[in-house]
């Protein structure tokens, strides 16, 4: 039975017993309100014991009941079951702050409004993050129960805040004091708010919807919304959403879903999903989480941030139309010249493109649905994709590499990145992305299909945009910061998309964990350095490896290297474990139709036999001997000490001041944290071939691959149908870089039957070294030198049904460019 089961089993089993506590009192009759025990007896008195008032007559009555006993000791009992409160607050001040910095808020003027605020702990709590009485011109505090709002009162007289006001009012219909009317309207003319709270009060109003409704006329066009309540959800109810910003942990089981409903049932907490569903419908999601309070049974709480569902008209602010066109390197940059751009297409005879996003978008307009989650982001680098697809669950949440491998000082010099260069690439880690970024280049399209490697460049992103040199260095050179989750909420936040939030929040221990060893022993690669860590305490090779990063020559270190050699290559280990397919994917990400291009580049080296390729023994050798060929030259030509990164963090788990990649570096953080300057940036989560199909033909500069085309299956055609595609993508002269694990790869003639001229820049032959890294047989340049006719070349716009299915094109223009202007 799953231990979850266990826990929901154990917290059912104190219910009945509690039920059975209520019977026992109310047939006896027994008088105990005026209790004077223990804070937390007073609170299972009035929860869970004491009947309630049948002779309520309304919401504030059946308030009333449950709270007059226990107003004096709410905060002191609510603590530890009302988690997230702290979390929303700090999410919610970091958006203020970076709305402060693009002069949406002006500090001293910004109006805050907590509804359910009850006994004002969410204001007091607020002052860890923002100078309360400074940073708002007012505060009110809304709540039906005279018992709270007399606590909040007493609170703020005690804390001397004059700018807070404490209404008991119904949430439905609260008027904020002395507003003036305006005669047009039934709603004050500056009645709205740069900030409305809500934590755990919404699960408690019966009429909902009504609350929901009054909210989004009383929030301003650049307002944010907070909320953190309890909540039960199933997966599916929420599987056919695109705008809920992620369901990373939602869903929560039948038996968590009756047993949480029941026993909230108690109290008058309502969990049905419904509550959550309808915010979502009426809000723009900024932030969504999902969360569990272990501490008392894994109770399920959400977080959630959002903004107008209509994306208010900010300096920022871009048109959807032109965010399709930087999405897909579209010459048509402008809403105004949209109609236009159409009509010059259709005399062109070929179909305008667009992204995937941009479709979404339409669609959820026509169906007065919000946005997707990434068009409320404060930054557009992350580009709308659905987390619920196979293609991207199949990683079950975990990223492959935590480093990426390829050397960036050869792509520099093989490639001359320029100003004018738009460069589709591999996103793996994410390094490489930031040292091509340092260049200058027109657009970076960063491209991967695991999620998760995306969720690690936004974090690299959302470092330079948020935090120092020092910060940013605790958690990417030394891999561990102890107060990643608090930078994670207060500073990083407003910098990433949702879904890299909810991972990050869900994997903050990778960061912070005091047991753990940080970032680079997390992902797939993990097995490999844990293996060598766990070899070398074995074998008291410690002291041997440390002097290897200190040596500072090449005859020192190869000094040193015969000792862990001899352990590390030892045959037995590599027959054993490392020649093993397992972990030539696990471990080092080989996938098997890579690992057959080493072997088959053996036989060929070897001259060997169609029948000797069944051996098992010849086919381990293989793999031995392409290890030999990677780690000997490295040890003989680069110094691990002070140049060569990749190594040094395998054995250390960190990099060192001396030894880091160019990204880490003063310089590059003082380049990258100025403002634009991830503004060309954009991350696909999806195939290259899906991110090709959606670019505007011959806008590609340069393509990085990195190994992928190794990958692919020889007797299959994905890989003349990709080399087919990057010549539709890049323009006449354009480049694609690509390493490969064979010598001579096999899929090298279809590029150079697809319009191509390929040439090898770089080969590993037995005892050399081809980079810092060398761990790939071979380097090429692939130049575009034909283009080749595209199939679809006589397709009309109209032809192109989607979008105008949804919504007529001169409407959809319209309604787009009113959405956002």
């Amino acid at each position: 039975m799953d231990w979850t089961h266990i826990y929901i089993a154990g917290a059912a089993m104190l219910v009945f017993a509690l039920v059975g506590l209520v019977l026992l009192v109310s047939s006896q009759h027994i008088k105990i309100a005026n209790i004077s025990a223990d804070p937390y007896l007073r609170f299972i008195w009035a929860s869970f014991i004491k009947p309630h008032d049948k002779k309520a007559g309304g919401q504030q009555d059946a308030l009333e009941s449950f709270y007059r006993t226990q107003a004096a000791i709410y905060d002191a009992t609510r603590r530890r079951l009302l988690c997230g409160r702290e979390d929303m607050l700090g999410l919610v001040a970091a958006q203020l702050k970076y709305k402060v910095d693009n002069k949406e808020v002006k500090v001293g003027k910004a109006v805050w409004v907590d509804v359910g605020g009850g006994t004002g702990y969410n204001i007091e709590a607020m002052g860890a993050f923002l100078p309360v009485n400074k940073f708002f011109g007012h505060i009110y505090l809304v709540d039906l129960s005279p018992s709270l709002c007399e606590v909040a009162r007493k609170r703020f007289e005690r804390l001397g805040w004059k700018n807070v006001t404490v209404l008991c009012q119904d949430a439905r219909s609260f008027r904020l004091p002395e507003k003036e009317f305006d005669p047009r309207s039934t709603i004050p003319a500056d009645d709205r708010s740069d900030l409305i709270t809500m934590s755990y009060s919404l699960s408690m109003i019966p009429d909902y919807y009504s609350v929901v409704d009054s909210l989004t006329s009383r929030l301003k066009p650049t307002g944010m919304l907070g909320v953190c309540d309890f909540y039960v959800q199933n997966i599916v109810d929420v599987s056919c959403r695109n705008y809920t910003g992620g369901a990373f942990n939602r869903h929560v089981n039948w038996l968590g879903r009756m047993f949480w409903r029941a026993w909230f049932d108690f109290d008058r907490v309502s969990l049905e999903a419904a509550r959550r569903d309808y915010l979502e419908y009426k809000f723009g999601t900024v932030i969504s989480a999902s969360e569990r309070n272990y501490l008392l049974g894994g109770i399920p709480y959400y977080i959630f941030v959002g903004r107008p569902k209509e994306i208010a008209s900010t300096p920022s602010s871009q048109s959807i139309e032109r965010l399709n066109a930087s999405f897909t390197e579209s010459p048509y940059l402008h809403p105004a010249n949209h109609q236009q751009g159409m009509h010059q297409a259709v005399v062109k005879s070929s179909k305008e493109i667009r992204s995937k996003a941009y479709e979404t978008a339409v669609i959820n307009l026509s169906a007065n649905l919000p946005l997707p989650s990434a068009f409320y982001q404060n930054h557009h680098y992350r580009i709308h994709y659905n987390d619920m697809l196979p293609k991207h669950t199949q990683f079950q949440n975990e990223y492959i590499y935590a480093f990426t491998w390829e050397d960036p000082r050869v792509d520099h010099r093989l490639l001359n990145i320029g100003k004018d260069d738009v460069i589709l690439a591999i996103t793996s880690a994410g390094d490489n992305i930031l040292d091509y970024l340092q260049k200058n280049p027109r657009r970076v399209h960063a491209v991967d299909l695991n999620p998760n490697q995306n969720h690690l460049l936004e974090l690299k992103v959302a470092c330079y945009s948020a935090l120092g040199h020092r910060d940013m260095w605790k958690i990417f050179g030394d891999g561990k910061h102890a107060q990643f989750r608090e930078l994670l909420i207060s500073k990083l936040s407003p910098h990433l998309s949702s879904q890299a939030f909810q991972y990050w929040l869900e994997h903050a221990q990778v960061f912070s964990s005091s047991s753990g060893h940080g970032l680079y022993e997390t992902g797939g690669s993990r097995h490999a350095i844990r293996m060598v860590r766990w070899l070398f305490n074995i074998f008291g090779l410690q002291g041997e490896v440390q002097k290897l990063c200190e040596a500072q020559s090449l005859a020192e270190q190869r000094e040193i290297w015969p000792r862990i050699r001899r352990v590390l290559m030892s045959r037995p280990l590599h027959w054993a474990i490392v020649s093993t397919e397992w972990f030539a994917w696990k471990a080092a990400g080989v996938p098997r139709n890579q690992r057959n291009m080493i072997v088959e580049d053996f036989f060929r080296r070897n001259g060997l036999t169609e029948d000797m390729k069944k051996g098992k023994d010849v086919s381990g050798q293989s793999i031995w001997e392409y290890v030999v060929n990677t780690l000997d030259p490295v040890i003989n030509d680069t110094l691990i000490s002070n140049d060569n990164y990749f190594y040094f963090l395998c054995v250390q788990g960190k990099f060192s001041r001396r030894c880091h990649p160019t990204y880490l570096s003063p310089q590059a953080h003082v380049k990258l944290s100025t403002p634009g300057a991830f503004d060309g940036l954009r991350i696909h989560t999806d195939e290259i071939n899906e991110v090709i199909n959606r670019i505007t033909p011959g806008t590609l500069t340069i393509a990085v691959v990195m190994d992928s085309m190794d990958w692919f299956d020889p007797a299959e055609d994905s890989a003349p149908a990709q080399a087919r595609t990057f010549n539709h993508a890049l323009k006449m002269g354009g480049r694609i870089l690509l390493r490969s694990a064979s010598i001579d790869p096999w899929y090298i003639k279809h590029f150079e039957e697809n319009g191509f001229s390929a040439r090898r820049v770089g080969a590993r032959f037995p005892g050399t070294c081809i980079d810092r890294v060398n761990m790939y047989a071979s380097t090429w340049i692939c130049t575009k030198t034909k283009d080749l006719s595209r199939p679809d070349i006589d397709r009309k716009i109209s032809s192109f049904s989607l979008t105008e299915s949804a919504i007529p094109v001169g409407k959809m223009s319209g309604s787009v460019e009113n959405l956002v202007t």
